[in-house]
């Protein structure tokens, strides 16, 4: 079937929360693990491709997601979608704006938006400012990201130097006022010169109507809440047919594995939550470099069937920090995705079918070693974090891949519960 939307994702935890959204409206969804290889085939109405480019060089990830256009254009689709964090992960160098811009390049693009808003989770912007729950983004846990620390909460500064064309804005003012006032807005924007227009959301009825004053547009941007109600504005011009078939849930063997690498605030209070009663094991990047993984392998292979053991590098911003400081940033990160990695590969090769996997970084890193291609998207747990369902090696998987910062503190056994339902 021909593509409508192509969709590009900067991490797979973003892709597969962009993809689950979209399969709320009952429209298939296609998943594509990095870029795809072969030419389009078998394509969905809506296709998204998970690149692993968030904190990639900036000429690396433009030249990945300018080639993942390319491939989404010769499936089909007129129409495309950038996705990012909804805490607008990046640094003075990019890597959002700069590829807003090559993509803008490559479709004739004269203008698109900005709006990472996903009031479900939280994340709300207004008078151009991100807010974490109540809190500003720079005042929230994500000022002490490891790779992308956020201290200015203003996303109009924090785009400005990823840019080389004028930042605008469009304040929940003019969102609130309706569909045709935030349309006049940003064509006036357009004729002062503003290619780039962050754009106020704090409830998801402020999504519906940024959605429908530019979904004409050829690129739009954002987190992937504001992407949500387009398939229903599809099928309203009748550009969309809704032909999408329920996901089939594998009969799977017993046995999980839940795998966390993320150093979220909500991702330590979700350890501690499932390590309460479940065998668990703590990676310590320092550990890792002295004596490699050995001992999390052996500890893993020997948990009792159905125990659904974690293993974690979850830690402390503190902690975080000692260890960067001694091994650099990149080495420590390296060491951790790695191991977790490695860890995957000896769990599906024990028998382990199912995969609980937190962060965006460990997602990347455990679907690449499992081969991990294309998904099915399934129910989701919790907002933006979907059950998915592949092949690896001929046998069936379920594996969702979670945002750091997504869920409850209940969301590992959760997770599982809901895949027993």
């Amino acid at each position: 079937m021909t593509t409508l939307l192509g969709c590009i994702a900067d991490d797979f935890t973003g892709a597969t929360d962009l993809a689950g959204l979209l399969a709320r409206s009952g429209v298939r969804v296609s998943l594509r693990l990095g870029l795809p290889k072969d030419p389009p085939s078998d394509t969905a109405p809506f296709e998204v491709i998970a690149l692993k480019c968030r904190t990639a060089p900036v000429d690396e990830a433009v030249s990945e997601c300018r080639a993942a256009l390319a491939w989404l254009k010769s499936a089909g689709a007129d129409r495309f979608f950038w996705k990012y964090c909804s805490t607008f992960d990046s640094t003075d160098k990019g890597n959002i704006g700069p590829v807003a811009e090559a993509l803008m390049a490559d479709l004739g693009a004269t203008q698109t938006i900005y709006c990472p808003a996903f009031p479900e989770n939280g994340r709300s912007i207004f008078m151009g400012n991100l807010f974490v729950g109540q809190q500003p983004l720079a005042e929230s846990p994500m000022k002490d990201h490891p790779l992308t620390p956020m201290r200015d909460s203003n996303l109009m500064r924090l785009l400005e130097p990823q840019v080389s064309q004028p930042v605008g804005l469009a304040d929940r003012l003019t969102v609130a006022r309706g569909t045709d006032a935030l349309r006049e807005r940003i064509e006036a924007l357009s004729t002062d010169g503003v290619a780039h227009v962050v754009v106020d959301a704090v409830a998801n009825d402020d999504l519906g109507i940024i959605a429908a004053a530019c979904c004409d547009m050829p690129l739009l941007t954002g987190g992937s809440a504001v992407a949500m109600p387009l398939p229903n504005i599809y099928r309203a011009d009748g550009s969309l047919a809704a032909d999408a078939p329920v996901a089939t849930v594998p009969d799977l063997v017993p046995g999980a594995v839940v795998l966390s690498g993320s150093c979220s605030a909500m991702t330590n209070a979700q350890v501690a939550a499932y390590s309460a009663s479940a065998p668990s094991f703590q990676l310590d990047p320092l550990q890792l470099a002295e004596g490699g993984v050995g001992l999390a392998l052996d500890w893993l292979v020997a948990q009792p069937a159905g125990s659904n053991p974690l293993v974690y590098a979850t830690a402390a911003p503190e902690s975080v920090r000692a260890a960067q400081d001694k091994l650099g940033v990149a080495k420590a990160g390296a060491l951790v995705e790695e191991a977790l990695a490695a860890l995957a590969t000896a769990a599906f090769e024990a028998g382990i079918r199912r995969f609980v996997v937190a962060g965006g970084e460990t997602s990347g890193a455990v679907a690449q070693a499992l081969g991990l291609s294309r998904l099915d998207i399934g129910a989701e747990i919790a907002p933006g974090v979907p059950w998915t369902f592949s092949r690896v090696k001929g046998e069936d998987i379920a594996i969702t891949l979670k945002s750091g910062n997504f869920g409850n503190e209940d969301f590992f056994a959760t997770a599982l519960s809901k895949l027993e339902d």
